[in-house]
């Protein structure tokens, strides 16, 4: 049998290999970092976990559910840590069913800073740049109740909090994660010194965009030095007014986080991922410049869960290197596989994203089973 070259159809990039520092991808589909609270009281990953994180090994990377590095920086009832050695090896035993399936997978290392309550942290103390409380309610283990007015931190709790963010590295690593992922975007700690508004600092870590990015070039600059730059990524939101940070201002973002990114460039860092409404916009592509890596891009829930078709445009577009994706690989853990068929898909169940067990969470059914 002949075939004829010029009849077979290339694969398109969405599902060509990528390399992100020394993590190699199989395609250019990400699994976005998504809280799902299925860790229990102990922040323990589970059977629960392992198997839910088994399911969808065949995307390029999973990026997991951002995880606490130290008790009281816990932002939700069922989060899971990495702030101690029996938090990694539950997490080892993640990892362990993700590899063994194929798959790559990098943790999020997430610090709520304002964003948690003494219920949800064991009565902890809650620290945060400045003395300013977000608006609104937050879920605890005694119902619904308005978030505290923070501690302003310390220098020395800064550096608390950096060393806390590097011994989870460390943590991850050894437990045989690809690399970490540092949240630094939707209003949590690192999110909460970039802005402005969370952010009312009179000292080094405060004021200026240059003052106001540097808490998060240390942490960043750190960890790498302690896992190695290429298994080390970060994670922003600019102009993403989650959780009262409010950057309003065009030309402040800019100078915030193109002095962030400036700073961070020479490390070689795996990726830098960026949550954002206009991925292909002038703002994304001008940081993707500054930081001159590779991006990921992620547009959240601002226009409806990513499709196939947004997911194909933005990388045959260059907009970025790879796509994070979320509701539609908790709907479908063979997504890669329905995208390069074009098979129908099951429709998440947003009524079970949150809660304790495997209904809507384990449950969705592979193609051979629909």
């Amino acid at each position: 049998m002949t075939i004829n070259i010029a009849e077979v159809s290339p694969v398109p990039p969405l599902f060509s290999p990528v390399s992100l520092g020394k993590i190699e991808l199989a395609n250019r589909v990400v699994m976005a970092p998504m809280t799902r609270v299925r860790a229990g009281s102990s922040g323990i990953p589970g059977d629960l976990m392992v198997e839910y994180y088994r399911q969808r090994a065949s995307v390029g990377m999973i990026i997991a559910e951002g995880t606490y590095p130290d008790h009281a920086s816990q932002g939700y009832v069922g989060e899971p840590g990495i702030a101690t050695d029996e938090q990694a090896v539950g997490w080892q035993r993640v990892f362990e069913a993700v590899h063994a399936e194929g798959g790559r997978i990098v943790l999020q290392i997430m610090h709520a800073g304002r964003q948690t309550h003494p219920d949800i942290n064991g009565g902890r103390r809650i620290l945060a740049p400045s003395a300013i409380a977000r608006t609104g309610e937050t879920f605890t283990e005694k119902g619904q109740q308005p978030y505290p007015v923070p501690e302003a931190m310390t220098t020395a709790e800064i550096r608390a909090a950096l060393e806390d963010f590097v011994a989870a590295a460390r943590r991850a690593i050894e437990a045989g994660a690809d690399g970490v992922e540092i949240h630094g975007a939707n209003g949590y700690l690192l999110h909460q010194f970039l802005s402005p508004a969370a952010n009312q600092r009179t000292d080094g870590y405060g004021g200026s965009p240059n003052n106001r990015a540097r808490f998060v070039v240390e942490v960043v600059t750190a960890v790498a030095q302690a896992v190695g730059a290429e298994r080390v990524a970060l994670r922003i939101s600019p102009e993403v007014d989650f959780g009262d940070v409010f950057e309003t201002d065009r030309d402040d973002v800019l100078a915030t986080y193109g002095t962030l990114l400036d700073q961070l460039r020479p490390l070689g860092l795996a990726y830098l991922s960026v949550l954002h409404t206009e991925p292909g916009g002038d703002l994304v592509q001008e940081l993707r410049r500054r930081f001159d890596g590779k991006l990921i891009v992620n547009n959240g829930p601002f226009g409806g869960h990513t499709t196939r078709e947004q997911a194909l445009q933005q990388i045959e577009a260059d907009h970025a290197d790879a796509v994070a994706v979320g509701r539609a690989l908790i709907a479908n853990p063979d997504l890669v596989e329905r995208w390069q068929g074009g098979h129908p898909e099951n429709e998440p169940r947003p009524e079970l994203f949150y809660g304790p067990g495997a209904e809507g969470y384990t449950d969705y059914p592979f193609l051979e089973a629909a």
